[in-house]
C-alpha cells in the first residue's frame, strides 16, 4: 500500500476532500465536535484510548441515533512500546429471563425489532471504563466533559444528523419518554438547531463523580431496571452485576501483502475477512475498478461469506464457531470453485455446515503511535426506541439479533451474547502498524471495509479517495444497490449477469460510514480520512 498524497489519474479522482496530515497526533469521526473533543484530550496530555473514549461520549450526545451508553462496544487497541495488539468484547448479554420458552409463551415467533424485549444489558460504559482503566492515561471524569458541554450548553445539529434524525420521528413519537426527550415541538430538531439533552448530561455527571459503577450498581442502574420493570421487561439487577467486559485475541489475515487485524465472533469481523480471502483468488485491479467483472465478484463472495456469518456467528461461549476453518485460504479456495465469474447465483449455503444498524466509529493515534480503533453501537436508529426515564439513556435494540429456532447458532439463551455487527479493524505490513480504520453501516460494514481496503491496495488510491469512492451494497437474494457514481452501464451489464440492480433511494444513507488514520512511516506522518457520507472529519495536531 505505497501511499499517494496525490496522483494524476486517467479517472476522474472520487475524494471529495484532502487527506488529512499531521506529526503529532491525530483523531477522526463523524462529527465536527466529537472530532475536536478527542483533539483536546489528545493535546491536553491524554493518549489514544483517552482520545476515543472522549469522541465516544460526545457522539452519544450529538449523534444520540447511532450510539450511547445504551448501547455496545468493540475496540482494538495497539500499544506501540509493547508492540502488542489487544482486542475488547463490550458487547451485553440478554438477560437471564430471556428464552425461548418464555418468547413462545407469550405468542412472539420472533423478537420484536424496538421496544423493551429487544434490550440487552448495555456494554459500551462498561468496555469505555476498562480500556480507559487499563490502557488511558486520564480520568474518566476528564475525558466526559465535553459530552457533559454539549449535552447541558446544547449543539448546533449538523446536516447529516438532522436528515437521518427526522427520518426516525415516527420511531420517536411511538414512546412518551422518548419523543420528549428526542424531539422538538413533536419534531426532530432541524439543521443549525441547538439542541439540549440536560437529561443526558446530569447522568454523564453522576458517571463522572461516581464512575462506571453507578451504571451497573447505582442509580443509574436502578432507573434502567424500572423502566424496564414499567414496561414489562426482562431486566434485573443480577443482569447488570454479572456483566462484564471481554478482553479477546484478535484474528487476522493477510491479503496481497498486508495483516488485516478484526475481532473474533460473535462480531462478523471473520466475515470481512473472508470475502478478502475469496477476493485474493482473483486478478480485482486487472478488471477495473467498479467495473461490472469486479462488482460481480465482491457480491459474489459477500454472498458466500454472509451464509457462513448467519449460520456460525453466536456468542462462543456458547457454541464452537469454526474461525481456523472459515480462516483458511483452502476454504477460501473452496468458495471461489462454487463462484460463476459470468453468472450471479442465489446465495449459497455454507461448505462447513453444522448447525445453523445504526452505529459510530472513531479512531485515534497518539505521539507513542499508540492507535485505537473504536466502535460504539445501539444497533438500529435509535435503538429500541425507550428512553430512560430522567436519564437521556436510549437502550439498543440488539436483542432483536437472536434467533428464536432452537436448532440455530445463534438461539436466544440466557446471559448469552448475539451476534454483532460492528467490527473494528486494522492493518498492519512487515509487523508493524499501519492503518487504523472501521465502516459502520449494519450488514454493510464488512462490504464496506473490504471496498476500502480494495481500493487502497488492489487500485493504488489515496486514503480519502478509496474512502470516498462510490460503493456496491448486495441486500439478500438477488438484491444488489449501486450508489451514485456508478454508472448505468456497469448497472446493465450486471443485470445481464443476473443481478436485481436498483440505485438506492433509501432516505437513510445505506452505504456506510468510515474514517481512517494511517501511519507514513517513511515520514512519520500520520494521514486521516473521514468519509463524505457523514458530517465527521480528520483532525491532527
Amino acid at each position: 500500500m505505497e501511499f499517494t498524497y496525490n496522483q494524476k489519474r486517467e479517472r476522474p479522482s472520487a475524494a471529495q476532500r484532502s487527506v488529512a496530515v499531521a506529526t503529532r497526533g491525530m483523531v477522526s469521526s463523524s462529527q465536527p465536535l466529537a472530532t475536536a473533543a478527542g483533539l483536546r484530550i489528545l493535546q491536553n496530555g491524554g493518549n489514544a484510548v483517552d482520545a476515543a473514549v472522549a469522541m465516544a461520549a460526545t457522539l452519544n450526545v450529538v449523534e444520540p441515533h447511532s450510539v450511547g451508553i445504551g448501547g455496545d462496544t468493540f475496540a482494538l487497541i495497539y500499544l506501540a512500546r509493547e508492540r502488542k495488539l489487544i482486542g475488547i468484547n463490550g458487547s451485553g448479554r440478554a438477560p437471564y429471563g430471556a428464552s425461548i420458552d418464555w418468547f413462545t409463551q407469550h405468542d412472539m415467533k420472533e423478537i420484536p425489532e424496538r421496544g423493551i424485549y429487544a434490550v440487552t444489558v448495555p456494554g459500551a460504559l462498561h468496555a469505555w471504563g476498562q480500556a480507559m482503566g487499563r490502557y488511558g492515561t486520564l480520568p474518566l471524569a476528564a475525558v466526559l466533559e465535553d459530552a457533559i458541554h454539549n449535552a447541558e450548553e446544547g449543539f448546533p445539529v449538523t446536516e447529516v444528523i438532522a436528515g437521518e434524525w427526522r427520518n426516525m420521528e415516527d420511531i420517536l413519537r411511538s414512546n412518551e419518554g422518548t419523543a420528549r426527550t428526542y424531539l422538538v415541538n413533536g419534531k426532530a430538531p432541524a439543521p443549525g438547531h441547538r439542541f439540549r439533552n440536560p437529561d443526558l448530561g446530569r447522568t454523564f455527571r453522576t458517571i463522572a463523580r461516581e464512575g462506571v459503577g453507578a451504571f451497573y450498581e447505582g442509580d443509574v442502574r436502578d432507573a434502567i431496571l424500572r423502566c424496564s420493570e414499567r414496561l414489562g421487561g426482562l431486566l434485573t439487577e443480577k443482569d447488570f452485576l454479572a456483566h462484564a467486559t471481554t478482553l479477546v485475541e484478535p484474528i487476522s489475515t493477510d491479503y496481497r501483502g498486508y495483516t488485516v487485524w478484526e475481532l473474533p465472533p460473535n462480531g462478523q469481523g471473520l466475515t470481512a475477512l473472508q470475502i478478502l480471502n475469496i477476493l485474493e483468488g482473483y486478478d480485482v485491479a486487472g478488471a477495473g475498478h467498479n467495473s461490472p467483472e469486479y462488482l460481480h465478484l465482491v457480491i459474489e463472495s459477500k454472498k458466500a461469506a454472509f451464509s457462513d456469518r448467519d449460520a456460525f456467528l453466536t456468542d462462543p461461549e456458547f457454541e464452537h464457531v469454526p474461525v481456523d476453518r472459515l480462516l483458511s485460504k483452502d476454504y477460501a479456495r473452496a468458495v471461489r470453485d462454487r463462484i460463476d465469474a459470468r453468472q450471479a447465483k442465489s446465495p449459497p449455503p455454507p461448505l462447513s455446515l453444522s448447525g445453523t444498524a445504526d452505529t459510530v466509529y472513531v479512531t485515534a493515534v497518539d505521539k507513542e503511535r499508540n492507535a485505537v480503533s473504536f466502535i460504539s453501537s445501539i444497533f438500529q436508529h435509535f435503538g429500541s426506541g425507550v428512553v430512560v426515564d430522567g436519564t437521556g439513556i436510549l437502550l439498543q435494540n440488539r436483542g432483536s439479533s437472536f434467533s428464536l429456532d432452537p436448532r440455530h447458532f445463534n438461539r436466544l439463551e440466557p446471559h448469552k451474547r448475539p451476534m454483532h455487527t460492528i467490527i473494528p479493524a486494522m492493518v498492519f505490513k512487515d509487523e508493524e502498524f499501519l492503518m487504523s480504520f472501521g465502516v459502520v453501516g449494519a450488514d454493510m460494514q464488512p462490504q464496506g471495509q473490504v471496498q476500502f481496503l480494495v481500493n487502497l491496495i488492489d487500485f493504488k488510491m489515496n486514503l480519502q479517495e478509496a474512502m470516498d469512492a462510490p460503493r456496491a451494497r448486495h441486500m439478500k437474494g438477488m438484491e444488489v444497490h449501486l450508489e451514485a457514481g456508478i454508472g448505468e452501464q456497469t448497472a446493465s451489464r450486471l443485470r445481464a449477469m443476473g443481478h436485481q440492480v436498483s440505485e438506492s433511494t433509501s432516505p437513510i444513507n445505506e452505504f456506510g460510514g468510515g474514517q481512517a488514520i494511517y501511519l507514513d512511516r517513511a515520514n512519520d506522518v500520520l494521514l486521516g480520512a473521514s468519509d463524505r457520507r457523514k458530517d465527521g472529519c480528520s483532525v491532527g495536531y
